[in-house]
């Protein structure tokens, strides 16, 4: 690929919410922030009490980009925001839940919100840019990664495009472990986070692979203070056509979040 274009290649795909990605990442061993979902005010009051931290962050479920800068008709600027105590939780999860947020992606009509996802606010060190998604050109998988995550991953492409890196995967051969953990080592992890980092990547592959996406984005993929490898964010997307393998994966389907003219 010359340019990285995470807009999805297929004609239709799913898409879940991130709780249900992050759900998907732990599976797999792979670590996360902890958290966890809320549809109600009170069950935010109940999962910001179980997190059993004062520095938390709210983030509400829509499946569309730009959250942050958002607006709902509730009159709240900011579909993801910082909170530092259950009862903070239970305000905003009730100025978010059954209100629809308008972002740069949804539109003027915007979209509802039907649950919010509660973590633990992280410090961490670094962060990186790292997805598996499928090659229009070689019709064959590839890794993408950048030193620069935490940002428009398409902005960062488009202004320096050497800080984009690219490890394409020979689907019948499989992950070639040395090859991406140079990948690792490339992204500027530090030694110490190397192994972890190659570990991590793989899992990704292997969700990829096992579970039919078309896209696994990690943005960002943290290195934190005492050195561990951190997928703080996660959007996955998944190919229509193996609906008929991957029952268990369509089952998350939001239809609320979905247009119906497409």
């Amino acid at each position: 690929m010359s340019r990285v274009n995470t807009g999805q290649q297929q004609k239709r795909f799913l898409s879940i919410h991130e709780y249900l990605s992050m759900e998907l990442l732990q599976k797999q061993g792979i670590k996360t922030p902890r958290g966890g979902v809320a549809k109600t005010g009170a069950e935010a009051y109940a999962v910001a009490k179980k997190l059993g931290t004062e520095d938390m962050v709210i983030k509400a479920q829509v499946l569309a980009g730009g959250r942050g800068k958002g607006t709902f008709d509730s009159g709240l600027k900011g579909g993801v925001r910082t909170i530092f105590s259950p009862r903070e939780a239970q305000m905003f999860a009730e100025k978010m839940l059954g209100h629809k947020l308008v972002t740069k992606q949804t539109g003027a009509g915007g979209k509802i919100c039907n649950s919010v996802y509660i973590c633990e606010r992280q410090y961490v060190r670094r962060e990186y840019y790292f997805a598996v998604l499928m090659d229009r050109k070689s019709q064959g998988p590839v890794m993408v990664a950048s030193s620069q995550g935490g940002v428009d991953i398409e902005s960062v492409a488009a202004e320096n495009p050497e800080a984009i890196l690219q490890l394409p995967i020979d689907i019948e051969k499989g992950v070639d472990r040395t090859a991406v953990r140079d990948l690792a080592e490339r992204m500027g992890f530090t030694p110490k986070c190397v192994d972890q980092a190659t570990n991590t990547m793989v899992k990704l592959y292997d969700l990829f692979i096992e579970k039919d996406a078309t896209m696994v984005e990690i943005n960002p993929m943290a290195e934190s203070a005492d050195h561990e490898v951190i997928c703080m964010d996660a959007k996955i997307n998944f190919d229509d056509n193996a609906e008929f393998r991957q029952h268990e994966v369509y089952s998350l389907r939001d239809v609320t979040q979905e247009d119906p003219r497409e």
